[in-house]
């Protein structure tokens, strides 16, 4: 099997897509309102048959946007984009009957032996996931040099001194092209960095230091006082994780604000709209996805991921998508949300991080 499997486009030639109509638009009424009855995106390759056989795909799609349909150019846009009398496609087929054709096995492989009845055909925390491994080692050994790979990372990550370790060194071998994450993950890595705890505890002794619940606050205080995380991490002398590995190797960070964060450091983008744009940037880039333990973060950027990438060439690759979780229910939240190309591997994520480690870092 291909490590980047091929993309085998649909056949418009053969009914019933060869007498497919060309799609109907209507003006966006208002600045930021769709038309009634526009057709919302899938994360899956979308074809909009513009004028008699003429389709063309979307080349940066994602979930839940509206189709722009521009000079014979079609863009996938958020609805709050719009402007008043833009065209907007109208419509809600997805087989080619309303001039969208969704195709949803462009990289299908062929299917395993058909079997009336079996066991283990759900992934649970028993699923055997040393394959997952090995195919991950690879993918993102291609992807160092030939892909994009966007990280998004819960707190946990932080919280234990291998694993922090572990991502760091993942960011300086080359495997982050950019880096999501909250306000906890920064916050956590470089508490971690002062005084060696995460929210208190030891990252290494799990000890209780006194008064430890502090930590948090008063690095908060110190980063604001300094006025960035560069010039924190200088003037309190942080010489390792995780945001200074992304700082000094030049990797870009997205750390979208909650409406919980204390503080937040001066990097957290507290607008949400602004934040998920911010993300977007990369989600659009991304050949190879992966999330750790953060079950809304990881949402929100599974539904601006598409399931595919168009290169500059033209061609058509899929995008990998690892969500990491030690819940199966996070895992199963995520295809619910309608990513549903996500692989799962349910296991600790500190952990995981130290099997990337000792696997990809000579």
């Amino acid at each position: 099997m291909a490590l980047i499997p091929p993309y085998t486009p649909p056949d418009f030639s053969v009914e019933p897509l060869a007498s497919a109509p060309v799609v109907t638009t209507e003006k966006a009424p208002a600045d930021g309102v769709a038309p009634e009855g526009f057709h919302a995106t899938s994360n899956h390759p979308e074809y909009v048959h513009i004028a008699p056989g003429t389709w063309v795909l979307l080349s940066k799609n994602r979930m839940d946007t509206v189709i722009r349909l521009e000079e014979n150019r079609v863009e996938a846009v958020e609805a709050r984009r719009l402007t008043k009398g833009d065209l907007v496609v109208v419509g809600r087929g997805e087989e080619g009957e309303k001039g969208v054709y969704i195709h949803t096995d462009g990289f299908a492989q062929g299917e395993g032996p058909s079997k009336k009845f079996a066991f283990m055909t759900r992934g649970s925390r028993e699923t055997p996931f040393s394959r997952s491994y090995d195919h991950l080692y690879d993918i993102l050994r291609h992807e160092k040099t030939n892909g994009f790979i966007s990280w998004v990372l819960g707190p946990a990550v932080a919280f234990d001194k291998d694993s922090r370790n572990a991502m760091a060194g993942i960011i300086r071998e080359g495997y982050c092209h950019a880096l999501m994450a909250g306000n906890a993950l920064a916050t956590h890595d470089m508490e971690a960095g002062v005084y060696g705890t995460g929210l208190g505890q030891d990252i290494y002794t799990r000890e209780l230091k006194p008064l430890g619940h502090y930590h948090h606050l008063d690095l908060l205080n110190k980063v604001r006082r300094a006025g960035s995380i560069p010039k924190a991490l200088a003037s309190l002398n942080i010489t390792d994780g995780i945001m200074h590995a992304c700082e000094t190797c030049g990797v870009p960070y997205v750390l979208a604000g909650s409406i919980r964060d204390d503080g937040p450091l001066p990097e957290v983008e507290t607008h949400t709209s602004r934040a998920q744009d911010r993300m977007r940037v990369f989600a659009a880039q991304a050949t190879c996805v992966i999330t750790l333990a953060t079950q809304l973060h990881t949402i929100a950027f599974g539904n601006m991921t598409p399931s595919y990438r168009v290169l500059g060439d033209g061609t058509v690759r899929p995008v990998f998508f690892y969500v990491v979780d030690i819940s199966e229910f996070s895992a199963d939240k995520l295809a619910n949300r309608g990513s549903a190309q996500s692989t799962a591997i349910l296991t600790n994520v500190q952990d995981f991080m130290i099997n990337l480690a000792n696997n990809l870092i000579p």
